[in-house]
């Protein structure tokens, strides 16, 4: 399951924005820093409309849809990677994340204080992307020392070395470990590091109700600081995502519409998630369940066999396959069958979204 760590300043919205995704919930979101002492976690279904077309299809007993899990984290200060406010305790739950969503204040509220005094996002994003830095560079500068103490004469073990003093003269420029291009085997050698400056990050800009819509002048700082970082922004209103939980689904998109927009928060912060980690969806129906898996982008249908079952990829022989958009025209399997629609499929066949599949292997 794709796991998240929502992260930010005290009082940006995180844990509203938070308990919003997750309905269920039950993070406070207290008008004063620290209210998330233990790291609240929820699973959120991932919206997908063609799940009730193929139920309905295959008559499926159940319909599942794939998930994402977000880590909503206390909020984060100035000093964080020297033990300040809450400090490394909240760093080490982000290292188990695989992208960060970066919540960062673009409304004005003389009700709810502001860490800073001020609402500043540039100011905020590089407080906190300064900190995740920090948090990298002494973790990496520790292992290098103790590898360099363990790995005397023992030229096989040397090669995490320069791996890490490449890490560790980007983090000194303050260039995040995302940009340091590494190979395969380096990658893997520094992966128990859990580098919180090497894991996609996406901004999410914070606005008021009035400004969801359009934007404002804080969100186009946002904007340029995911510009120059290669990243995405996506723009939400925890206050009116809040709001949605209330309303009756029926109703939700003509509440949407009269702000001017098409799709709730969450739809566009998953959306845009799924995109920077380059994540795709196939499909499986028949008349117990229809289901969504979750895979990345260029896996071959035997891994994407393995996300369902180990035993699937291991025994692998060919994977049945019908387009999404054919097998709904058609009408059933049968027919996407006579119409030559439907392929046999082999170990070097790259899986496409919105391939519905079907696995043919050996116990």
């Amino acid at each position: 399951m794709l796991k998240a760590g929502i992260v930010g300043l005290p009082n940006v919205g995180k844990s509203t924005l938070f308990n919003a995704l997750v309905a269920n919930a039950k993070a406070d979101a207290a008008n004063f820093p620290f209210c998330t002492i233990e790291p609240n976690v929820g699973v959120v279904a991932v919206p997908d409309k063609r799940l009730e077309v193929l139920g309905k299809l295959s008559k499926s007993e159940k319909i599942v849809p794939t998930q994402i899990e977000f880590v909503d984290i206390a909020g984060l200060v100035k000093g964080a990677s020297q033990g300040e406010g809450l400090g490394n305790q909240f760093l080490a739950n982000i290292r188990e994340v695989d992208a960060i969503v970066h919540v960062v204040r673009c409304f004005d509220d003389n009700d709810i204080i502001h860490v800073s005094g001020s609402v500043d996002p540039t100011r905020d994003i590089e407080v906190i992307n300064l900190e995740l830095a920090l948090a990298d560079l002494y973790q990496t500068e520790k292992r290098l020392e103790r590898v360099r103490k363990q790995v005397k004469g023992k030229k096989e073990e040397q090669k995490e070395i320069p791996t890490l003093e490449k890490i560790i003269a980007a983090l000194n420029e303050a260039v995040g470990a995302r940009y340091v291009d590494l190979t395969e085997e380096e990658e893997e050698l520094i992966k128990s590091l859990g580098l919180l400056t090497r894991k996609p990050i996406i901004y999410v800009a914070n606005v008021s109700e009035d400004d969801l819509a359009t934007g404002n002048d804080w969100v186009k700082q946002v904007e340029q600081k995911a510009k120059e970082q290669n990243t995405k922004v996506v723009i939400v209103s925890a206050q009116v995502e809040s709001e949605l939980v209330e309303i009756p689904s029926e109703e939700k998109a003509d509440y949407l519409e009269a702000l001017g927009v098409t799709e709730g928060g969450m739809q566009s912060l998953i959306k845009a998630t799924y995109e920077l980690l380059r994540l795709r969806t196939y499909l499986t129906t028949g008349p117990q369940e229809t289901r969504a898996w979750t895979i990345y982008a260029g896996m071959k249908a035997p891994q994407a066999a393995g996300i369902i079952h180990t035993d699937f990829e291991k025994g692998f022989i060919r994977a049945e396959t019908v387009a999404y958009d054919d097998l709904v025209t058609c009408g059933t399997m049968t027919v996407a069958k006579e119409k030559g629609l439907v392929r046999s499929e082999g170990k070097e066949y790259e899986v496409k979204e919105g391939d519905v599949l079907l696995f043919r292997f050996n116990v």
